[in-house]
């Protein structure tokens, strides 16, 4: 009896290991995306789409991005991490910046005078 209670209780032990181990490579990352904006990007979305739901332009890279095309109201999101910001600039090559756009935050902007977005370190 003594034999069967120490089996079935390094059985137990192996199990809640095995769960447990199995919980942590299932976590999620520490960031998730946001309205489909991967984390550490900053995401434009289609004219118009209100609420945002899945990006038509996806940055990754500090620097100015010039945009073609981009006329009209748009979200823009900074789903950046660290404190880096993003700045939507009426200038090519990432002049006439206006106010930074804070980590975690959106603006819902009219594109059409916007001819670049940069994407600031911290």
């Amino acid at each position: 009896m003594r034999k069967m209670t120490r089996g079935a209780a390094a059985f137990a032990t192996a199990a809640a290991a095995v769960v447990a181990m199995t919980g942590a490579a299932h976590a999620k990352p520490a960031g998730d995306p946001w309205a489909g904006c991967p984390d550490g990007a900053v995401c434009v979305y289609p004219q118009n789409q209100n609420p945002a739901q899945s990006p038509s332009l996806v940055l990754y890279s500090y620097g100015p991005h010039n945009l073609s095309n981009q006329v009209g109201r748009h979200w823009v999101l900074n789903n950046q991490y660290g404190g880096a910001t993003a700045s939507l600039c009426t200038g090519y090559n990432g002049a006439g910046c206006g106010n930074p756009i804070a980590e975690s935050t959106g603006v819902y902007a009219d594109l059409t005078p916007i001819n670049s977005i940069t994407l600031n370190r911290p």
